[in-house]
C-alpha cells in the first residue's frame, strides 16, 4: 500500500487540526539504523534535538511528502511512501509501540511515525530544505493535480510534446506531476482506457482529456473516501476507496467488458490492465 498525494493530504489535514500550537517536549528514535544508512533519516541523530521546545505552526503536504513547521525555524519532513504509518495519540501511554520516531507533546499527547519501506523522516532548517531530495521532488518541482496550475490546457500541451511512455510521464523522478505512484497510475489509465505503454505524444485530443479527467476524478474520490483501502489515517481509521485496477483485481474480470484482467512487468513494477478496454 503506497501513500500517494490523496493520502498525504488527508494525513496533513488531520495533523493540522490536532497538532497546531502543540509544543514538543521530547522525542524517541528506535530501529532507525537502516533508514539512516540509505538517507531516509538524518545522519546525525542530534539533529532531532532541534525539534525540542518548538511549537507546531503549520502542516502542509505536496506530492507524497508532509512538511511540519515549527516556530523555532525547524521543519520535520515525513514521507510515509510505501506502507508507512502516522498515528496521533491523545494519551501517549496508549500509543503504538511500533515506530521509528515518537514525538511527545507538553500536553501529554504524542505522534508516532513508522516507515516500512521507502520514505523519509528528516529534520531541516528552512535553509536546509533546498538540499533535501524529498523536498525538491515534491515541493519545488512538477505540477500538483490539486492546484490551480493543473489545467487541461497546460497538461494537454505538455503531453503532446513528450515522447515517453505514460508511466514515465506520470510516475517517478522525471514525472511532470507530483504525488502519483504505480498504484494510482494503474487506476488512472484504466479509467482513461489507455494502454500502459502508450506515449504522451501519441495521444489525441480526446485521449489527453480522458487522462486529465481520470487523474482529477481519482484524486477527488480518494479524498472523499478517506484514502484507498488499506490506508490508515492518524486515528487508525481505514480508507474506503477500492482501486478500480491493480493487484486487488488479480484473477478477476473487467467490470466494463468482462475480459480477464492481465498483468505485465513494466517500468520497474507490475501493471494490471484490461487488454480489451486498454488495447494498444
Amino acid at each position: 500500500m503506497s501513500i500517494e498525494l490523496p493520502e498525504a493530504l488527508i494525513l496533513a489535514k488531520q495533523m493540522y487540526k490536532v497538532l497546531i500550537g502543540k509544543k514538543i517536549a521530547s522525542y524517541h528514535l528506535q530501529n532507525y539504523e537502516r533508514m539512516q544508512k540509505v538517507g531516509f533519516l538524518n545522519k546525525n541523530i542530534i539533529d532531532f534535538d532541534r525539534l525540542l521546545n518548538g511549537s507546531i505552526t503549520d502542516v502542509i503536504a505536496r506530492g507524497n511528502t508532509i512538511r511540519i513547521e515549527l516556530d523555532n525555524g525547524m521543519n520535520l519532513l515525513v514521507a510515509p511512501e510505501y506502507g508507512g504509518e502516522i498515528f496521533y495519540h491523545k494519551d501517549e501511554r496508549k500509543g503504538s509501540s511500533k515506530y521509528h520516531l515518537k514525538i511527545s507533546f507538553m500536553d501529554g499527547g504524542s505522534l508516532t511515525i513508522r516507515i516500512k519501506s521507502m520514505g523519509c523522516i528528516l529534520v531541516h532548517t528552512k535553509d536546509e530544505l533546498a538540499d533535501s531530495y524529498m523536498y525538491k521532488r515534491d515541493f519545488l518541482s512538477g505540477i500538483s493535480p490539486v492546484e490551480d496550475e493543473f489545467t487541461l490546457e497546460r497538461f494537454s500541451q505538455e503531453l503532446s510534446t513528450i515522447n515517453r511512455n505514460l508511466k514515465g510521464i506520470l510516475v517517478g523522478k522525471d514525472a511532470i506531476l507530483v504525488g502519483i505512484s504505480n498504484s494510482a497510475f494503474q487506476d488512472i489509465i484504466y479509467r482513461a482506457k489507455l494502454f500502459p505503454k502508450r506515449k504522451g505524444s501519441s495521444l489525441n485530443v480526446n485521449e489527453r482529456k480522458a487522462l486529465f479527467e481520470a487523474i482529477s476524478a481519482l484524486i477527488q474520490e480518494r479524498l472523499q473516501l478517506n484514502g484507498k483501502s488499506n490506508f490508515i489515517d492518524i486515528y487508525g481509521e481505514e480508507g474506503k476507496y477500492p482501486p478500480r485496477m491493480g493487484p486487488n483485481r488479480k484473477g478477476s474480470s473487467c467490470s466494463e467488458c468482462g475480459t480477464g484482467i492481465e498483468k505485465m512487468s513494466f517500468g520497474g513494477g507490475q501493471i494490471y490492465f484490461c487488454p480489451t478496454c486498454q488495447e494498444l
